[in-house]
């Protein structure tokens, strides 16, 4: 039995629960968007796609309802591919494995692809359901929103023709969200030289593990700990009293999550070995006590290796740690009129060795262009002093709010109708491709919505399966009023 058996409203959930069994990984949206345009043929309504693989699916407007604007629901067809290290799984093929405790939804040792796996399921069921009144729908499918936006980047002027628009992409019900960050991605390349392996060397590897990690928006503010700068932290501090020669340091694949888990491979003398592990977990200790608040199943742990051909250089291996070491990672600015809002951020997001280099990927973060441009000048200039190629990706625009929008304002109403209570009004630190949207499309009155979802981009993720009925509820009474 399905463990979403039973579960209302019902055309929610069979949508949700087919697109956990489609491979979806940003990037490689082929099969759900084939499995969108499919379903929207096969509804009999009006299917387009773009170049770049964007979807659009026209619902028209019920008879008694013709006189009213279009509505853009939109959600993002991509997910994040995040699985714990022990778990056995292929993105690439395998169906997610849903678990449900209660009213929580998860999945087994990975990401569960709500984000927005829920947004474009709703989507689909109001597209299917026959007994709701509306008036013309514009169902928006973008691709490739979790790594670089590239879908909203992509929509020409005439792909879509409403000037309202519901972002089904927020994860807290309750909360309008009318605001968010910009960000912009860097890229280091260190160039490292090798040499080959000194005698009488023990290996071992060093990983950092049993992080939370998560998005690297919705919870940087948090403080949770970075396995990556954990591992720098470490190596740094037992190099100033051990001599060891590292061979290759890893951690992280996805650029808006924060790192759970790192490796660094390395040799030793085998007469240091037992004082650098006594030292290591020493330095363990220090950082468990400083985040075990927010992190508290941090490990490092200490195994034994073979033996490798070659390792880095004394400089490299000096430069590398001092720019892992010295580059900022987390909060850095909080919002002076919004004090619990997140300002400016950045995310120590990979690290990996290739071709004689050391390859580094940043993440940051600011609805504020001048402060985004500053922490990625002074993340530039950190590894400049290091020797480093910095490469500065195209940055995403931020969502200023609209306070004066009449969705936003009809959107209040309804919620304060349905439910007896006020919903907040907030800006995310995160990115939405409603900044996007809105810069492409001059006028687009646009809000973003969505149940509760907790700790995306992790396998913690989870949905609040209480919370879908509400808002699919919610989202019918927007449409049958806006």
């Amino acid at each position: 039995m399905s463990v979403l058996e039973n579960l209302e409203p019902k055309l929610v959930w069979k949508h949700f629960e087919e697109i956990t069994k489609i491979p979806r990984c940003s990037k490689h949206e082929e099969k759900i968007r084939k499995y969108v345009v499919d379903f929207g043929k096969k509804q009999g309504l009006s299917v387009k796609t773009d170049d770049v693989g964007n979807v659009v699916i026209l619902k028209p407007a019920s008879p008694e309802m013709k006189n009213k604007p279009t509505v853009i629901l939109q959600g993002h067809l991509d997910m994040v591919c995040e699985k714990n290290s022990d778990t056995v799984f292929d993105f690439s093929k395998d169906p997610i494995k849903l678990k449900r405790e209660g009213d929580l939804l998860t999945a087994d040792g990975t990401t569960l692809g709500a984000d927005n796996g829920i947004g474009v399921a709703i989507s689909l069921a109001i597209l299917e359901d026959k007994t709701i009144k509306t008036g013309p729908i514009e169902a928006l499918f973008t691709i490739d929103e979790e790594t670089g936006l590239t879908g909203a980047f992509a929509m020409k002027p005439d792909f879509i023709a409403g000037k309202i628009l519901l972002n089904l992409d927020s994860e807290d019900f309750g909360v309008i969200t009318v605001g968010c960050a910009g960000g912009g991605d860097t890229k280091i390349e260190l160039p490292v030289k090798m040499q080959p392996v000194p005698s009488d060397m023990q290996g071992l590897l060093v990983k950092v593990w049993g992080l939370r990690g998560g998005h690297s928006g919705v919870d940087i503010h948090e403080q949770r700990g970075n396995a990556i700068k954990i591992l720098a932290r470490i190596l740094w501090k037992a190099s100033k009293q051990h001599e060891f020669h590292i061979i290759e340091i890893s951690g992280g694949d996805k650029h808006n999550a924060i790192p759970r888990e790192a490796y660094a491979k390395l040799l030793i003398k085998k007469t240091e070995k037992t004082r650098f592990i006594t030292d290591l977990k020493a330095e363990e200790h220090n950082i468990f006590e400083e985040i075990k608040p927010i992190d508290p199943n941090l490990k490092i742990s200490v195994e034994d290796t073979g033996k490798q051909e070659k390792t880095l250089d004394a400089s490299s291996q000096e430069k590398l740690l001092n720019l892992l070491y010295g580059l900022p990672h987390g909060v850095h600015l909080m919002n002076y009129d919004i004090k619990t809002l997140v300002e400016t951020s950045t995310n120590l997001a990979t690290i990996a060795f290739k071709d004689n280099a050391v390859t580094l990927g940043m993440s940051s973060r600011s609805p504020v262009k001048s402060e985004l441009q500053d922490m990625r000048d002074r993340i530039h200039s950190i590894a400049l002093l290091a020797g480093a190629k910095v490469t500065e990706h195209t940055p995403y625009p931020g969502w200023k709010p609209n306070l004066g929008s009449k969705t936003l304002a009809l959107s209040k109403k309804i919620f304060k109708e349905m439910y007896n209570q006020d919903a907040k009004v907030e800006a995310i630190h995160a990115g939405l491709e409603t900044g996007i949207i809105g810069e492409k499309f001059p006028g687009m009155d646009m809000i973003s919505i969505g149940p509760t979802l907790k700790y995306p981009h992790s396998p913690e993720e989870q949905l609040h399966i209480s919370t879908v009925p509400k808002f699919y509820k919610f989202v019918l009474k927007i449409l049958e009023n806006v």
